[in-house]
């Protein structure tokens, strides 16, 4: 019996060496076609890696034919299957751009965008990917209106969208805590916080936007000099109100009107001066 296992093990691994021997064989002294031959079977074989380096020789032999465009989607798959999400955006975006009559074109353009998707980082590093991917949703969500695909691709642009929404919220959130260190950060927050409102419509994060914009210009107001404390007194209250109109139920308001009575304080001290 444990000859019979031994035996079995030893066909096993003949095997798997005679495989290896032939894909190196194919590999560095095969005809272009045999190398084509083999990059499918690889391919096919989930060995995404061995096809690829096949694809690359064999690619300038069919760039221009036929075959070229069965070549160029497995090599943005091939890519996809290996993680290396960047490329496989790259390539399934070309496919889409080379190929604009393919059955798989449709395909393509989803999973370039998913690419992106995947290889966009977490918020706080740079989100050149996350624009990517938000674009080619947008674009697939445009072109492919009744597309299988389209609740899951809306589902991603949100998600990415967020992503831009919270970096951009915690910059502004950044520039509010250091403005103890840099009193001209309590002016750059409230502008971040504008921003953000204004270039995420809409977005969940608003109404605490509202809030730490009202904080920055009630401190402001606190560290004013006299000349300036009118002007940003104005500012602040139409801050508070700003957030109790868009907020009325806000759960930061117990906390805003107890600052706006500062706010009304200063500006009562004002007006007696």
């Amino acid at each position: 019996m444990r000859k019979i296992k031994d035996l079995a093990i030893l066909f096993v691994a003949l095997l798997v060496l005679s495989s290896c021997s032939e894909y190196q064989k194919v590999l560095n002294r095969g005809s272009v076609e045999d190398q084509y031959k083999m990059a499918v079977k690889m391919y096919e074989a989930k060995k995404y890696s061995k096809a690829l380096r096949l694809f690359e020789k064999v690619t300038p032999s069919y760039r221009g034919k036929p075959q070229m465009e069965r070549i160029q989607f497995m090599v943005a798959q091939s890519n996809f299957n290996t993680k290396s999400y960047e490329l496989s955006g790259y390539y399934f975006d070309r496919f889409t751009k080379n190929y604009p009559k393919s059955s798989k074109k449709e395909e393509a353009a989803f999973l370039s965008a998913y690419s992106y998707y995947l290889a966009s980082p977490v918020f706080s590093l740079e989100q050149t990917d996350t624009n990517k991917a938000i674009n080619a949703f947008q674009t697939f969500i445009n072109d492919y209106p009744n597309s299988s695909r389209l609740e899951e691709a809306n589902k991603y642009y949100r998600a990415l969208r967020f992503k831009l929404e919270k970096k951009a919220f915690e910059i502004a959130k950044t520039y509010y805590r250091t403005s103890v260190y840099d009193l001209r950060n309590y002016k750059a927050a409230i502008t971040a916080f504008d921003n953000l409102i204004n270039d995420y419509l809409g977005t969940e994060l608003k109404e605490e936007a509202l809030y730490y914009r009202f904080k920055a210009y009630h401190d402001l107001v606190l560290v004013s000099s006299f000349r300036k404390k009118e002007e940003r007194i104005k500012g602040a209250i139409q801050a508070y109100d700003k957030l109790k109109r868009n907020f009325p139920e806000s759960k930061f308001l117990t906390d805003s009107d107890k600052m706006l009575a500062e706010i009304q304080k200063e500006q009562k001290q004002l007006a007696n001066n």
